[in-house]
């Protein structure tokens, strides 16, 4: 089965819990595993001034996704940090040209997941993820988030992120703090989990 990634990340946090979604993807027996990266709004002069430039250079490699390519996955996992509780403007113009994709149903059935980051540890992580859902029901998805059979989400004795409806990360407002090991953790078992179920649908078990 193929489990497609697509993200936006400016400084690099929402790209390394791709990372880790990736990895826990590719656990899974059979999954074929890609990463992409929307396209980027912001002007070369605005990124250089805020710094972005330079930190999204780990991820340059990334390929830029087609809406189209959406259509050859069996199970998408989209990433975005928060923009005052809501995805991105750039994750919010890539699925604005799925419309074509809508109009012909090809994205009803495949299983559609979603993790994100904040500046703070309530900045609307979960507000994010659940208002992402809205469109990935237009299209007819099937959504996954990430069930309390992973320990992560229990986790008391730190801040951290971490949703029952995907994975997260706090960045900090200037984006100094990384993803941490727990986080790190959830997103794996997300991009596991979400694999997992693909597999299981697409050898017709049903019953998840």
């Amino acid at each position: 089965m193929r489990v497609h990634i697509v993200f936006y990340s400016m400084y690099g946090h929402v790209y390394k819990l791709a990372e880790a979604v990736a990895e826990g993807a590719r656990r899974e027996p059979g999954a074929e595993v890609a990463l992409y990266q929307v396209p980027e709004l912001v002007p070369e002069a605005a990124l250089a001034q805020s710094g972005a430039d330079k930190t999204r250079r780990a991820f340059a490699h990334v390929p830029v996704a087609e809406p189209a390519e959406l259509a050859q996955a069996d199970a998408i996992i989209f990433g975005t940090p928060t923009r005052f509780g809501m995805m991105c403007s750039q994750m919010r113009n890539f699925l604005d040209r799925t419309s074509q994709l809508w109009v012909r149903g090809e994205l009803v059935g495949k299983l559609g997941s979603v993790f994100a980051s904040t500046g703070t540890q309530h900045g609307g992580q979960e507000s994010t993820i659940l208002s992402f859902h809205t469109t990935l029901l237009h299209h007819g998805m099937i959504l996954v988030g990430v069930p309390f059979t992973e320990p992560g989400l229990l986790e008391m004795g730190e801040i951290s992120g971490g949703t029952p409806y995907g994975a997260t990360t706090i960045a900090a407002n200037d984006g100094s703090r990384q993803p941490s090991k727990n986080e790190l953790s959830i997103a794996r078992f997300q991009g596991r989990h979400v694999a997992r179920i693909a597999g299981q649908l697409a050898r017709g078990r049903g019953g998840l």
